[in-house]
């Protein structure tokens, strides 16, 4: 059990690009972290928990939580980082295009965030973290995404209804909606074309992201907000 009083992070995708630029950030910060994704090697870091396991089957979900909890005695954040996109009209997505990304997307925030409230509401606090897309909110007919509309955009209703069920026991909840972030997704931009999607005039970096989520961990009196870190997409073009 935890008896350092350090707190501990939980971060879904945590392999690379945003997941992992998140385990280094809580790092930093002086958490213990637990890491999850189906690739994702071991640490030689003592204070990084690795459980390998798709988050689309519960039994990760139940795998990782039994891990941090018996580990490091306790679970402060929740980060649901893990995601899966896939982009086209809507008529031409297959029911396996929809099973997938409804697995990762939904089913796996659903059973790993269970669990995690469970260990926080015997804590009495704890900060639940929805990573999500701000096409969600703010449709693109250049980009149909209606399934990431339709999971991410889930998420972003379930924060503020996480947000307000358990208020009272000293659990936050809030959501980080991207734009397009430069990751092994997103690797590079060579026309520039990806940047221009964004008001800013460039893509995000992962910096900006873990930014973000550092807000809103430090940001106490914040709960149920979406915070869109898309270089103004949301405000229109």
């Amino acid at each position: 059990m935890n008896t350092s009083g350090r707190k501990v992070a939980v971060v879904t995708g945590a392999s690379q690009g945003i997941g992992a630029g998140l385990v280094d950030a809580y790092r930093e910060l002086g958490y213990r972290v637990a890491a999850t994704s189906r690739t994702i090697p071991p640490s030689g870091d003592p204070d990084v928990l690795t459980v390998r396991g798709d988050i689309a089957d519960p039994g990760t979900a139940e795998r990782l939580a039994a891990a941090v909890t018996g580990r490091f005695g306790r679970i402060d954040t929740l980060v649901n980082n893990a995601g899966l996109f896939i982009g086209k009209p809507f008529t031409e997505y297959s029911l396996e295009d929809y099973e997938a990304v409804v697995g990762v997307n939904l089913t796996g925030f659903f059973r790993i965030t269970q669990l995690a409230v469970e260990q926080m509401l015997r804590q009495g606090s704890g900060h639940l973290v929805q990573i999500t897309t701000s096409l969600a909110d703010h449709a693109s007919s250049t980009e149909p995404s209606l399934l990431a509309s339709l999971t991410k955009g889930g998420l972003q209703s379930a924060t503020k209804s996480l947000a307000i069920e358990y208020a009272a026991h000293g659990i936050r909840s809030n959501t980080v909606a991207l734009g397009i972030v430069r990751t092994p997704m997103h690797p590079g931009d060579p026309g520039g074309e990806l940047a221009r999607r964004h008001p800013l005039g460039r893509m995000g970096e992962v910096a900006d992201v873990v930014e973000a989520v550092l807000y809103l961990e430090a940001a106490s009196f914040v709960t149920g907000v979406t915070l869109p870190v898309d270089g103004g997409r949301s405000a229109g073009h």
